[in-house]
C-alpha cells in the first residue's frame, strides 16, 4: 500500500523484537546520545553565571571562578554517586527506581514527575540555546527564533522515531565535533593566557574581597543559574538497559567520560571568559561562548565552525531527553504510574508515544516563552536536582539497611550527594521563585496528583476485571436488534449473520410517516426473512432516539442472564473519501449506546467492490 511505502521511507522498515539487541548502544554511541545535554550546557552555563553577576558590575566577574569550581565539585559528587546507582539498579530507571524501592511509591512518583518535567525543559532550553548560537553568527535569523526552534524539535522527533541506533549514528558526528572544537578553544585560550598573547581583563584567581553591591543572595543566584551545566548526568543511569553488554561497565565508563569532559570544558570556558574580559549581552542575541570564540580565533572560518557545532550540540542535547523521557515513561507505565500506551514500542522499537508527547510539550514551551533561553532557565534544574536528592537519599537508606561490604563508604558518598543536591534545590527554589521557578513548584504536585489518580484507576480496573480460574464461563443469551433502513444486500447479510448467533433476532425500522411504515411492513412480509420487524413512526424525523428508547424497553424486560446486542449493518465504500458520505447514523447510534450497561454494540461491515 502507498501509505506503508511512505512510512518505510520516513521511518525505516519495521524491526522485529529479536532485533532489540542490535539497537542497544556501544559506548561511542552512548556518549553522544546520553551526554549531549550535559556537554552542551557549557554553552550557556558560564553565561548564566555572568548574567547574574553583571547586576553588580564587571568587578564581580572574578567570582565566576569559585562558583565554577563549586559546580565542578558538584559534578564530581554526582558522577561518583550515579555510578553507584548504575551498580545498584542495572535495570534502569535511575532516580525513579531508587526512590520507589527505598523511600516508597509516592516518593518514586515524585522523582519520576520531577525528571519528566526536567526532560521537557531540557528540550526547550537546549533548542532555544542552539537557536541563540545561530542568531549570534547570523543576526538576520533573529525574527525567526520560534519557527526555527520548533522545526528543530520536530526534526529530533522524526529522527528518534526512526530508532535509537540510527539516531545515535547521525548524532555522533556533531557531538564529537563539538567536543573537539571546545577542547581546541580551551587549548587556544589557555595558550594565549599562559604566553601573555592577550591582556587578561579580570583576575583569574579566587577573590577574597566582596565588592560593593555583591551579596550572598546574588552569589547564590549565580550558582543556581550555573547549575544548569549539571543537568543530564542522570540520563545514563536511566538508560542502563539500552547499553550493550556488559551494560553496567559501559554505562559507568560513559559516566566517567562525561564528567571529565564536562569539568574540563565548563571550567575552561569560565576561565577564558575572565581572560578575554567578556561581558554578557543583555539582549540575549549573542552568547558568551560566541564572544569567547571570537576573541580566541577572530571572526573567521573557525569561529563559524564552532558556532555551527554549538548550535548542533545544543539541538542534539534535546536527544538526551528524547532518549530518557520515553524510557522513564515506559518504566512508570509498566508500574501503572503512567498511561499504559507509553510502555509500548513502535515499529522501530522506539517508544513512540513518549517521543511525540515530549515534542508537543517542548514546542508549547518554546511558543509560550518565545524561544528565549533566559526566560526558560528559571524553570530549569529544580526537577532534576529534586530527583538527584531523592536518588541519593534512597541509596543511603539502602546501604544502611543492607550493610554489605563497604557500606559506610557508600553511605558517605551518597549522603554528601543528597546534602549537596538538596541545598541546590533550596537555593534554586528561593532565588528563582519569582522569575518562573514557581511554575515548576506548582505544576509538580499537580502532576503527582494526576499520576496517583492514574495508578488508582488501573488498580480499580484490575480489581474489577480479576477472574477466578475455577469459575465457569457466564452463560448469557442475546436478543439481537438489527436497525434497518430498507431491504438490500447489507441488511440481508447482517440478518443472516445475526441468526447464526441467536434465535432471538428483531429488525427495527424507523419511518417518518404512517404510509411509509405500511409500505415497509408489506415489503417485509413479502420478503419473509424469518425475522420479526418492529416499525416506529418518528414524528420528529429522528432515527437514533427511537432506537435507543426501544433498546431500553427490551433491556428492561430481560433478566440478568440475557443481554441486548445492537448489530449495525454498515457498507464500506472502496475509496476513503466516499466513506465520509455514508454511515453517519451508525456513528451516532454507537455513540449513544456505547456507554450503556448490558448493551453490546457491534458493526458488521459489507465491503463494496466499486
Amino acid at each position: 500500500m502507498p501509505s506503508q511505502t511512505l512510512r518505510k521511507i520516513l521511518f525505516g522498515r519495521p524491526l522485529k523484537s529479536s532485533e532489540a539487541e542490535a539497537e542497544k548502544m556501544p559506548v561511542w554511541k552512548a556518549l553522544p546520545i546520553l551526554s549531549s545535554d550535559a556537554l552542551s550546557s557549557v554553552a550557556y552555563g558560564t553565561e548564566q553565571i555572568l548574567l547574574e553577576l553583571a547586576t553588580v558590575g564587571a568587578v564581580a566577574f572574578s567570582f565566576s571562578l569559585p562558583i565554577a569550581v563549586a559546580i565542578i565539585i558538584l559534578i564530581a559528587i554526582l558522577v561518583v554517586s550515579y555510578r553507584q546507582v548504575i551498580d545498584a539498579y542495572p535495570r534502569g530507571g535511575g532516580s525513579y527506581m531508587v526512590a520507589k524501592e527505598n523511600l516508597g511509591l509516592m516518593w518514586g512518583r515524585l522523582a519520576g514527575v520531577s525528571l519528566l518535567i526536567d526532560y521537557t525543559l531540557t528540550v526547550a532550553v537546549s533548542v532555544a540555546a542552539g537557536v541563540q548560537a545561530l542568531t549570534s553568527a547570523f543576526p538576520a535569523t533573529v525574527p525567526y527564533i520560534v519557527p526555527i526552534a520548533i522545526a528543530l524539535v520536530w526534526i529530533m522527533v522524526w529522527m528518534n522515531l526512526r530508532g535509537t541506533s540510527e539516531a545515535g549514528t547521525v548524532f555522533a558526528f556533531p557531538t564529537y565535533l563539538f567536543i573537539f572544537c571546545m577542547l581546541l578553544l580551551v587549548g587556544k585560550g589557555t595558550f594565549d593566557w599562559m604566553t601573555g598573547a592577550v591582556h587578561t581583563a579580570h583576575a583569574v584567581t579566587i577573590p577574597t574581597d566582596m565588592p560593593a553591591g555583591l551579596t550572598m543572595f546574588v552569589l547564590l543566584r549565580a550558582f543556581s543559574s550555573g547549575c544548569s551545566a549539571v543537568t543530564g548526568i542522570e540520563a545514563i543511569s536511566n538508560a542502563v538497559p539500552h547499553f550493550r553488554n556488559p551494560a553496567q561497565r559501559n554505562a559507568k565508563l560513559t559516566m566517567i567520560m562525561l564528567g571529565t569532559l564536562l569539568a574540563v570544558i565548563f571550567g575552561g570556558v569560565t576561565i577564558l571568559s575572565l581572560v578575554y574580559g567578556v561581558y554578557p549581552d543583555p539582549t540575549g542575541n549573542t552568547s558568551v561562548l560566541s564572544m569567547v570564540t571570537e576573541n580566541a580565533f577572530g571572526r573567521g572560518s573557525m569561529y563559524f565552525v564552532i558556532q555551527i557545532a554549538t548550535m548542533l550540540i545544543l539541538t542534539l542535547a534535546a536527544n538526551t531527553s528524547f532518549n530518557g523521557f520515553p524510557i522513564l515513561a515506559s518504566i512508570m507505565a509498566q508500574d501503572q504510574n503512567f498511561p499504559r500506551m507509553f510502555a509500548n514500542r513502535g515499529d522501530r522499537l522506539a517508544f513512540n508515544y513518549g517521543i511525540i508527547t515530549l515534542g508537543i510539550l517542548a514546542s508549547l514551551l518554546l511558543i509560550l516563552f518565545r524561544g528565549k533561553t533566559d526566560l526558560l532557565i528559571p524553570l530549569y534544574a529544580i526537577g532534576v536536582f529534586l530527583s538527584f536528592t531523592m536518588a541519593q537519599s534512597g541509596l543511603v537508606l539502602k546501604w544502611v539497611r543492607e550493610r554489605n561490604r563497604g557500606w559506610q563508604r557508600k553511605v558517605l558518598i551518597n549522603g554528601i550527594g543528597a546534602a549537596a543536591t538538596f541545598a541546590v534545590v533550596l537555593i534554586f527554589s528561593i532565588t528563582k521563585f519569582t522569575e518562573g521557578a514557581w511554575i515548576v513548584v506548582v505544576v509538580t504536585p499537580l502532576l503527582l496528583w494526576l499520576i496517583t489518580k492514574i495508578h488508582k484507576h488501573y488498580e480499580a480496573v484490575a480489581k474489577q476485571l480479576r477472574f477466578d480460574l475455577n469459575d465457569p464461563l457466564p452463560q448469557k443469551e442475546s436478543v439481537i436488534i438489527v436497525p434497518v433502513a430498507g431491504i438490500h444486500r447489507v441488511v440481508a447479510s447482517t440478518l443472516a449473520y445475526a441468526k447464526t448467533l441467536s434465535p432471538k433476532v428483531v429488525a427495527f425500522y424507523v419511518a417518518f410517516s404512517e404510509e411509509e411504515a405500511e409500505r415497509m411492513e408489506k415489503k417485509w412480509e413479502q420478503w419473509n426473512p424469518g425475522v420479526r420487524l418492529v416499525t416506529f413512526v418518528s414524528r420528529y424525523r429522528t432515527v437514533v432516539e427511537p432506537l435507543v428508547e426501544f433498546v431500553e424497553r427490551v433491556d428492561c424486560r430481560l433478566n440478568r442472564t440475557s443481554t441486548v446486542m445492537v448489530l449495525l449493518p454498515q457498507f464500506v465504500p472502496k475509496k476513503f473519501w466516499q466513506r465520509l458520505l455514508h454511515n453517519q447514523s451508525a456513528f451516532r447510534i454507537r455513540a449513544m449506546l456505547f456507554g450503556r450497561k448490558d448493551v453490546v454494540v457491534a458493526t458488521l461491515p459489507y465491503h463494496l467492490q466499486e
